[in-house]
């Protein structure tokens, strides 16, 4: 009897899919979860597929032809170190293990190091989409063994999403932890996208005072130009739903205080010990932080002055300085996101093809835009970019965008209005583009109190000043 051509161990919502996934494709999945609840599910709902649901880890891995390969998907951290285990004294040489969830980068490393030696093969992949990218193609960022890769290459990008152009979304990343650092850094961006998204949202509800229905439909059009992307086009889905208890807009019924899984404060963490600047990135993460202290904000709000917002003039083409905003605080957050990989790269020795892991963004997950194809051109143009802000296609958005950017922070800032995505990728390209900054009497203040030292522009070295004499 045949055997399964690959394993999957954690039947939750993104295993089920997955497997079917792979099923639709015309490859046999075996599936295994301890809890026999969840097994149950999967069975049921797998049914009359070729998807073996499998009630022992021994019958799981008896089931898998040779060399076995293996999905990992449960929770990120211990959850994974305690099914590795289980399986270990089961595997043999080639056998290979892929992670499929959310996990630090450095922990890639570690089970990749403890398996040193004994044949195993492991990925960290990182898998973005959600449930409905999970069932019809996430974009999957391997890295580990590379000799792993071509084991499970043809499994892998049959089960990705396809690009406008044919190619699938996975492509190998790099050596060690380099898949599951890249997904960090496409969640961080992530975070940032959301971010500014809602900085639109709110001029849009609380300055122009726009139903949810009207603003719906600005980020429907908006999806239909250079903005277009699945976040802004779902966007303008969730504020067209009603609440069927109320009758009114659903997104005026949700609580604002925003959750967090951890990959954007491991990015913002990541480039800080890497020295990059991602103040956007890490402003997105502060402002979710914020949000949860919804207790001290309702107190503040009634203890702490500020302007009651007001806009007199004109509306739609004040709508049309947002979206501008909004665009060019993406290219930003983006840039960002990419200095931390170069960065990395420069760290780890990993090899990445920043054109290549924008590619593999296209479609499938969550930050895919059509912006993309302008990130994939750019680093085709030049590989080694120092930052996507010197690219001639983003340059020349920017200079043609940013009187109306600065006008619709200026605005928010006069209406007491946060918009801290905005207002921090504005920050980060002016600092950019500035041939000086008052970094120079930053460096006096450290020598002042700290005899750091400092540098000089008119000679070599290092000087510090006796300031006390």
């Amino acid at each position: 009897m045949a055997k399964q051509e690959f394993g999957i161990v954690g039947l939750g919502v993104m295993g089920q899919n997955l497997a079917l996934n792979l099923a639709s494709r015309g490859f046999s999945v075996a599936g295994f979860d301890l809890e026999q609840r969840q097994a149950d599910v999967f069975a049921a709902k797998t049914a009359g597929r070729n998807i073996l649901t499998c009630r022992t880890q021994v019958e799981f891995l008896g089931q898998l032809a040779a060399p076995r390969r293996m999905l990992i998907m449960v929770p990120a951290g211990p959850p994974v170190d305690a099914v590795i285990a289980t399986l270990r004294p089961r595997l043999v040489r080639g056998d290979l293990l892929i992670d499929g969830g959310n996990t630090w980068f450095r922990d890639t490393v570690r089970r990749i190091s403890e398996l040193e030696g004994s044949g195993i093969l492991y990925i960290g992949a990182g898998i973005s989409g959600g449930e409905e990218g999970a069932l019809r193609g996430p974009s999957i960022m391997p890295g580990g063994n590379p000799e792993a890769w071509p084991l499970v290459r043809p499994i892998l990008q049959a089960m990705a999403a396809k690009a406008e152009d044919g190619s699938p979304c996975c492509e190998w990343i790099g050596p060690g932890g380099a898949g599951h650092f890249v997904k960090m850094v496409h969640n961080a961006i992530e975070y940032a996208d959301m971010q500014m998204i809602c900085d639109a949202f709110w001029l849009v509800e609380r300055l122009l005072r726009l139903p949810a229905a009207e603003a719906s439909r600005i980020f429907a059009a908006w999806n239909d130009g250079e903005l277009s992307s699945y976040l802004v086009g779902i966007t303008a889905t969730i504020l067209a739903r009603e609440d069927p208890q109320t009758g009114r807009p659903l997104v005026d019924s949700i609580l604002d205080a925003a959750g967090q899984t951890g990959t954007g404060k491991w990015a913002g963490q990541v480039s800080l010990d890497l020295g990059v600047a991602a103040p956007t990135i890490a402003d997105a993460v502060f402002m979710r932080t914020l949000s949860s202290l919804k207790s001290e904000r309702s107190v503040a709000s009634a203890v702490l002055s500020g302007p009651t917002p007001a806009f007199t003039g004109d509306v739609t083409a004040f709508v049309e300085m947002i979206r501008k905003a909004l665009y060019c605080s993406k290219i930003c957050a983006y840039a960002q996101g990419f200095q931390i990989l170069r960065a990395a790269d420069r760290e780890y020795g990993w090899r990445l093809k920043l054109g290549s892991i924008s590619a593999m963004w296209r479609a499938g997950c969550i930050i895919r835009a059509r912006f993309l194809d302008e990130i994939k051109a750019a680093y085709e143009r030049e590989p080694a970019l120092a930052n996507l802000l010197l690219d001639g296609h983003f340059a020349s958005a920017l200079a043609s965008y940013q009187n109306d950017w600065r006008q619709v922070v200026a605005i928010a800032a006069q209406n007491g209005l946060p918009v801290p995505a905005f207002m921090s990728a504005l920050g980060y390209y002016d600092s950019y583009r500035s041939d000086r900054l008052p970094a120079n009497l930053l460096q006096a203040q450290r020598d002042y109190f700290g005899a750091h030292t400092y540098r000089r522009i008119d000679k070599e070295g290092s000087f510090h000043t006796e300031w006390f004499a």
